[in-house]
């Protein structure tokens, strides 16, 4: 296809502004790109997205049998429990050639891992949800043929990543690992030291080199042609780096998303942008841009938030959380937030920075180290060392030492995942939560990372008799997780974009707002108890809302009801009409 002139105006001078006087032969190049990307054929829907959608995240050997590839038993497992009525948007975690990190050292960013399946098969499962791939950006695996061909000195290859003399003051990069930055490498032409934000195994690509940016602009048509809907940017926000600078936000990192942003926009209108940065709230939402960079971000304080508030049976911190983004400036046109309660990583915790007090923080660490969870730290410029997340799955996090019941233990999580589910956004789901995946210890000690903790594989059998146990946690979770998606996912109010407004009710345990779509005239109050003792909730704290019924229990409201009992670790969606399954 040809590239219309004003987006090509548009790219030329977004790499102008990257790369001087060397922009025009490059802006060519990337016109040429366009020439020969084919645009997927897409479904026709109506606006970006609606409270249809639901994200799945997964790997893609989440599931295996003896009978198929990885990928095809992941497929027939959410076929055979109707998830693709319930989730629209699969996110499939890398699925290509790796070293370590569980995909995130990519060794060959076109192919797909032969002991995961084949492009066929993510063609296959395509067919029955949207998909969102991974672009990792930031840095490839030490295999790469781009650094084994760096390491031989061969050009243009010499130039793909960032050596720095390890005299070089780098006081002021801000770190989001506690391991070396710089990692000495043996090449043709001696040692050198290269940049690694996040491991001696991921290498850092040097962006200041357009030949890099043209290269993952090329992977990244072939992701969006392959069928991906949603392209989630992975540690973007460390893509650029200038010594003496923090190297993290740079502006040329927001230059990089919006010529990626106005590309997509020109050849695959539709196609959205996720921007992965687990940093404060402040500086994430600047990834939005003015309406010309990310169309989603994480909403990354919501994970902790939420834990502090079960953890601690008060909701305070939480509830001015809520009261500050309503008073937020509106989102920019056509950008939505990501809400989540856990992924393939651990949960994130700077996004705390600024809304718990110090005294809080460490009660919250404290609190996960007893439930068997671990602590992962990145390094400070003083050299010290600060928690950085949380490894443990977020089942375990919301259980108690002294251990819960099995219908208790349930309904705390659930409660946590009701909220998640109300607030305005896009829901995401990892896949250990649809099946209350108690800590992966032994994962753990077999591959030494933290993380694996949270990343349990299953075969089908495991996986079968796992959530089939009658009465055990992760059999209610997955039967009641399914329910709440499918009355979800009915409900205009819980469209991303419907409005909120934060109802405060006197009592420090409870978590209470309002959402309204002024389109339908649906109105839900999501209450949530967030201790395990009861509350009596009084609704004439929104005089004007007649609820009629309960969605999640599915209780009827009487009319002229005053007052409500909430049970401990009881959620509810008051909706003032009644709307059944989707």
């Amino acid at each position: 296809m040809e590239i219309p002139q004003d987006v090509f105006s548009s790219i030329a001078e977004i790499l102008e502004r990257l790369y001087g006087a060397d922009a025009a032969a490059w802006t060519d190049r990337i016109a040429g790109l366009v020439t020969d990307f084919s645009p997927p054929q897409t479904t026709h829907r109506d606006g970006l997205w609606d409270q249809r959608d639901v994200v799945l995240i997964t790997y893609g050997d989440q599931v295996r049998d003896e009978r198929h590839q990885p990928l095809q038993a992941l497929r027939h497992f959410l076929l055979d429990h109707g998830f693709d009525r319930l989730f629209s948007v699969v996110h499939l975690l890398p699925c290509f050639p790796f070293t370590s990190d569980d995909g995130f050292a990519v060794k060959d960013y076109r192919t797909i891992d032969p002991r995961l399946g084949t492009w066929d098969d993510v063609g296959e499962l395509n067919r029955s949800f949207d998909l969102m791939l991974d672009l990792v950006l930031n840095h490839c695996s030490r295999q790469h043929p781009w650094f084994q061909a760096y390491l031989a000195g061969q050009k243009p290859y010499d130039e793909y990543f960032i050596e720095v003399d390890p005299a070089t003051d780098l006081s002021a990069v801000v770190r989001p690992r506690s391991s070396p930055l710089l990692t000495p490498v043996e090449t043709s032409r001696g040692v050198r030291y290269v940049w690694t934000t996040f491991s001696d195994d991921q290498i850092d690509l040097n962006y200041a080199n357009p030949a890099v940016l043209t290269e993952m602009l090329s992977i990244l048509l072939e992701y969006v042609q392959r069928g991906a809907r949603i392209i989630r940017l992975d540690a973007i926000a460390y893509l650029w780096k200038r010594i003496g600078t923090p190297c993290i936000h740079l502006p040329e990192a927001h230059l990089v998303v919006k010529l990626m942003r106005r590309l997509l926009d020109a050849v695959a209108p539709g196609t959205l942008v996720l921007t992965e940065t687990n940093v404060p709230h402040k500086e994430n939402i600047s990834y939005f841009g003015d309406g010309d960079e990310a169309h989603i971000v994480y909403q990354f304080s919501l994970a902790p938030l939420l834990l502090d508030a079960y953890l601690s049976g008060e909701a305070r911190p939480l509830m001015r959380w809520l009261h500050e983004l309503c008073e937020e400036d509106p989102l920019p046109p056509n950008t939505t937030f990501l809400n989540f309660t856990a992924s393939h990583d651990g949960i994130g915790v700077r996004p705390l920075e600024g809304l718990v007090s110090e005294e809080r923080f460490e009660r919250l660490i404290r609190a996960i180290t007893d439930r068997g969870g671990l602590v992962s730290t990145r390094r400070n410029s003083d050299g010290s060392d600060t928690p950085y997340e949380l490894n443990i799955t977020y089942f375990d996090a919301l259980g108690e030492p002294e251990g819960l019941t099995p219908a208790l233990h349930a309904r705390r999580f659930l409660s946590t995942q009701a909220v998640m589910l109300a607030l305005p956004g896009i829901p995401a789901v990892y896949f250990h939560s649809l099946t209350a995946t108690p800590n992966d210890h032994e994962g753990v000690k077999r591959t030494g990372h933290a993380r694996a903790i949270n990343r349990r594989r299953f075969t089908r059998a495991e996986l079968d008799e796992l959530v089939g146990r009658a009465g055990s946690p992760q059999q209610i979770v997955f039967s009641e997780y399914k329910r709440m998606l499918d009355r979800r996912i009915a409900q205009p109010a819980f469209h991303p974009a419907a409005d909120q407004q934060v109802i405060e009710l006197g009592d420090p345990a409870l978590i209470s707002f309002l959402r309204y779509d002024p389109a339908s005239g649906q109105r839900i109050w999501t209450i949530a108890n967030t201790g395990r003792q009861q509350r009596r909730v009084d609704l004439s704290a929104l005089p004007e809302f007649q609820p009629q019924e309960d969605l999640l229990s599915e209780a009827a409201v009487s009319p002229g009801q005053r007052h409500l009992t909430l049970q401990g670790w009881q959620t509810v969606w008051l909706s003032d009409r009644n709307a059944g399954p989707g």
